[in-house]
């Protein structure tokens, strides 16, 4: 197992995650169908996020980074995007931040990998 598998650490962690992940997808749908919503995004709200990376990078100075801060980074970055590509990809790394993030709670409980339940 190396480091960059995305299992954190935690042989079979990725896997158990995006597995509960595509359950509450399969239960969001159940109850709310297909949504075809506005993105609700803006440039606008570059300057929260602006406000945001420089809170993240402050906190990771001075030794108080939290997964709070990046989450919070990632989603305002992804707030502030109104093309449709670069929604995508912040959205993508909103999704990446929160599974790692995931990840790091099943490490810290002990919760066994995916596969050895």
């Amino acid at each position: 197992m190396t480091w960059v598998d995305g299992d954190f650490g935690v042989a079979g962690s990725l896997a158990r995650v995006l597995d509960d992940i595509q359950a509450e997808r399969i239960a969001q749908d159940a109850r709310w169908g297909i949504q075809d919503l506005p993105d609700g995004t803006s440039p606008a709200d570059a300057s929260v996020a602006e406000t945001a990376k420089k809170a993240t990078a402050d906190a990771a100075a001075d030794g108080t980074l939290t997964w709070c801060h990046i989450l919070i980074e990632e989603v305002l970055e992804a707030f502030a995007e109104a093309d449709p590509d670069r929604l995508r990809a912040e959205l993508v790394q909103v999704a990446a931040v929160a599974t790692k993030w995931i990840q790091a709670l099943d490490r810290r409980s002990g919760l066994p990998a995916a596969g050895e339940l």
